[in-house]
């Protein structure tokens, strides 16, 4: 079933999480004890975060160095096939542009299609460590909106190089997009922001969930301007529990986001990372119950190093 139709049909307020693929030569089992302490809250969906090739130095024989590519973290089509075995719960893995070909992105389509997981997240990501701007791959896509180009030819039976294809193209791909409540950092305004992302919901996009927020009029104001442009699909708000001292520099600088004056202010007092980890959990409680009051449908949070704190805030809220 479609996220979209998921989130839809829903009598109360859902939830959704995010998780990354374990670090190459690592067991999945972390994965699953993450999963194991939230799944007593239902989840509609879980996320698994897709990520690019990195350049590494590595040393030859000859005491010298070779840059090579490497991929810190493969395996998110095994990744989410594993979980959706495992919980019969939809996965939703990433398909990114940054650091994979049409190619690449057509053979992760062919697999998701063999093991029947048909949604996905589509987001262009982040640029290389190395570079100072987004550079596609080679044979690559600049945009996410050109992702979506290939997919919804997948879904019309075709490979990305128009070839036909004779395989189960009675299972369509169904997918989701980012939405930035406070601009996406390359975005020379909110109203060309916001142009493109009609763009990718006139595509056949049927979802759009949020980048993480700290101030919830920065959502509200986000989804009336949504709404004034005719984006009408629903938009699912991220949230992400603070977590330790150091994110109250490190979460701006990294997801260009802004923390409202009483939540740096609590965060600039607490002595160590116990007490900020309380604030963050008290923080994110009171953002989820102002937006389920609100009439919001779901919730999707962003668990990575917050796992304990997404089950207490959740544990407040359901």
């Amino acid at each position: 079933m479609k996220i979209s139709e998921i989130i839809n049909n829903l009598g109360q307020p859902g939830f959704s999480f995010e998780i990354l693929p374990p670090l190459k030569g690592k067991s999945i089992n972390q994965i699953y004890n993450n999963i194991d302490s939230l799944i007593e809250f239902n989840p509609l969906y879980i996320n698994i975060t897709t990520h690019r090739s990195e350049l590494v130095y590595k040393s030859t024989d000859d005491g010298l160095y070779q840059r090579v590519s490497e991929r810190s973290r493969p395996g998110t089509v095994a990744v989410a096939a594993a979980i959706q075995q495992k919980y019969a719960i939809p996965a939703v893995p990433h398909i990114i542009c940054s650091g994979f070909s049409k190619l690449e992105t057509e053979y992760a389509l062919i697999d998701l299609n063999f093991l029947g997981i048909d949604n996905l997240l589509i987001l262009r990501g982040d640029k290389a460590k190395h570079e100072n701007r987004f550079i596609p791959n080679e044979n690559g896509y600049s945009h996410a909106s050109e992702l979506i180009d290939q997919i919804n030819k997948f879904n019309d039976g075709y490979f990305f190089d128009d070839t036909k294809m004779d395989i189960n193209n009675e299972q369509l791909f169904s997918y989701g997009v980012a939405g930035y409540p406070e601009k996406h950092d390359e975005a020379p305004n909110m109203d060309i922001d916001l142009m493109w992302l009609k763009h990718k919901v006139d595509k056949g996009c049927d979802y759009i969930v949020t980048q993480m927020f700290f101030d919830n009029n920065k959502y509200f104001d986000f989804v009336k301007r949504c709404r004034n442009i005719g984006i009408n699909v629903p938009i699912i708000p991220g949230l992400k529990p603070v977590v330790n001292t150091n994110q109250l520099t490190i979460l701006p600088k990294v997801f260009h986001v802004d923390f409202p004056l009483d939540l740096a202010t609590e965060l600039a007092k607490c002595k160590d990372d116990i007490a900020a980890k309380q604030v963050g959990v008290e923080w994110c409680t009171q953002q989820a119950k102002e937006l389920i009051a609100a009439g919001i449908p779901s919730i999707h949070f962003y668990s990575l190093m917050a796992v304990e704190s997404v089950k207490k805030v959740a544990s407040n809220i359901y």
